[in-house]
């Protein structure tokens, strides 16, 4: 079965700067969409990065020039370096994913991890 695993949550000051891991495990296909998703108090989820089955890339608009998805294959390992964080970036973030191609919603991701947490303080 697919397993997501994330990593590197914490808290850090304004401006600062974070890298999330999410391990991932028992993909059965070769083409998949792996995304980063967060719930910050009081909003909605959101996905600020996917990196699509075709492998193009996407950021939400709240992040972008500060944000950078990559995944290395052979380690299985999906990242999202984070810049300059806001104190409107705390949140959990999710590693999630699907088969194909990358959902229109993020309620359709199918598999999730168990999130880690990011705080940023002004």
């Amino acid at each position: 079965y697919v397993q997501l695993v994330e990593s590197g949550g914490g808290s850090v000051e304004a401006g600062e700067s974070l890298r999330l891991s999410c391990t991932a495990s028992g993909f059965a296909h070769s083409r998949w969409c792996l995304a980063w998703v967060r719930k910050s108090p009081g909003k909605e989820r959101e996905e600020v990065a996917r990196i699509d089955g075709d492998g193009s890339i996407g950021y939400g608009g709240s992040v972008k020039g500060r944000f950078t998805v990559s995944a290395d294959n052979a380690k299985k390992t999906l990242y999202l370096q984070m810049n300059n964080l806001k104190p409107e970036d705390t949140g959990m973030y999710y590693c999630v994913s699907e088969y194909g191609t990358c959902p229109s919603w993020v309620d359709e991701y199918d598999y999730w991890g168990q999130g880690t947490q990011v705080t940023v303080s002004s």
